[in-house]
């Protein structure tokens, strides 16, 4: 009994669905016996490796080179919080964008905006310009010289001059 191509094809699709149906049955038990051990052990999103990582599973040798975590200055109250550090987040980026003010988002815990001298001393960071022109140029000392310094000098003015 040949079959043909169409009632193997025919054959796939049902079977396909039947594939499908039994993965979401599997996927749903599992769903929720994962939710009833978040709420057994109170686990976070930041245990389970959501909160912190922006792409991809953290290795062990990332974890130990990870910077310790900070707290959050900003959170909109549906868990997505931010530091204030580094690059705005799309959820705070969207927000404000729809016209939301970064006041709105800023916890308690921190302020946005230091109230008084901090208690500890930072050291302060030196300035990597060493030289400077009246048009804005900035060159730190390092490396080779560039043009507009050449130029310059052959113009007659000093490094003092220009120490910046």
């Amino acid at each position: 009994m040949t079959q043909s191509y169409k009632q193997i094809q025919k054959k796939i699709e049902t079977l396909q669905r039947q594939a499908e149906k039994l993965r979401a049955q599997e996927v749903d038990g599992v769903i929720a016996r994962i939710k009833t051990a978040i709420t057994h052990y109170g686990l976070t999103a930041e245990q389970l490796g959501f909160g912190a990582m922006a792409s991809g599973v953290m290795t062990k040798a990332k974890a130990e080179k990870a910077t310790p975590a900070r707290s959050a200055k900003y959170s909109d109250g549906q868990g997505n919080s931010w530091s204030g550090m580094g690059k705005r987040p799309y959820w705070l980026r969207d927000a404000l964008a729809a016209g939301r003010t970064l006041e709105e988002f800023a916890t308690g815990g921190a302020s946005s905006k230091p109230k008084g001298p901090k208690l500890k001393t930072s050291k302060k960071r030196k300035s990597n310009v060493a030289y400077r022109d009246q048009a804005g140029n900035v060159w730190s000392g390092m490396g080779p010289r560039p043009r507009w310094l050449k130029e310059a000098l052959d113009a007659g003015k000093t490094l003092e001059e220009m120490a910046g």
